[in-house]
């Protein structure tokens, strides 16, 4: 059973960068579940819609517009994987937090696959569900840094975290809001190895079970994106990790 919180907070409210409340949308048949999420994630000053069935999820998402996702994989009429792959044909790139009453590691990466940014396994407290969306919302486009300077360059590879733009020689590519953030780790520590167990704490925030294999997913999707065509700037150090170098 889910667990209710008192106080599902996790630290100062998140608002849009126009003090606008952030959205989300919570996508589940279980009407207990969704009274639930809805009700800790409205403690957290956010705008909450729901939906039963996927195609009610894709009505809503389309005109609701949401900042965030939290999407069941098992949905009455079509799949949660489904739902996910039409917001993303949609041309959406909105953070998606996957529920899962499936323990299998094949279900799990099933759902990263196909664009998904992290899931939660029922049953799940719904202070983890808050602290999940929070790390994936500040990671989203939503996210303001204190930094400086935004700009991250190494050789022809450019990131801005102001904007959430990334160019390779001057020509744009479009990340998720994960590969975005695995991408700034690694540009961060440029020619440094980085073993998958540093990336996943550092980008997922915990150790996902110990599932490396999240992390070559991860580094598959970015090599696809930023050295596809182009001398590769991704490098994998067998028995040690990945590092990002100039080409």
């Amino acid at each position: 059973m889910t667990t209710p919180a008192k106080n599902p907070s996790h630290g100062p409210r998140l608002t849009k960068a126009d003090g606008s409340p952030i959205r989300v949308l919570v996508v589940d048949d279980e009407p207990m579940l969704t009274d639930l999420l809805s009700m800790a994630l409205r403690y957290e000053g956010w705008e909450v819609r729901t939906a039963g069935e996927g195609r009610q999820a894709l009505t809503i998402a389309r005109e609701f517009r949401p900042d965030a996702i939290v999407l069941d994989i098992m949905l009455p009429d079509i799949d949660g994987l489904q739902v996910l792959q039409r917001v993303r044909a949609d041309g959406h790139e909105t953070p998606v937090l996957f529920l899962t009453a499936k323990d299998a590691l094949s279900d799990r990466i099933a759902g990263l696959t196909a664009g998904g940014d992290d899931y939660v396994t029922k049953p799940f407290s719904l202070e983890e569900v808050v602290a999940r969306l929070r790390g994936l919302i500040r990671r989203s486009t939503l996210s303001v840094t204190d930094s400086s300077d935004p700009r991250i360059t190494v050789g022809d590879l450019t990131l801005d975290e102001d904007s959430y733009e990334v160019f390779r020689a001057g020509e744009p590519v479009e990340l998720t809001a994960t590969e975005f953030e695995l991408l700034r780790f690694l540009m961060r520590n440029p020619r440094r190895v980085l073993s998958k167990a540093q990336i996943l704490d550092r980008v997922w925030s915990y150790d996902f079970g110990g599932r490396s294999s999240v992390v070559e997913i991860y580094i598959s999707y970015l090599r696809k994106k930023i050295d596809a065509g182009r001398e590769p700037m991704i490098h994998t150090v067998r028995g040690a990790g990945y590092m990002l170098k100039t080409a």
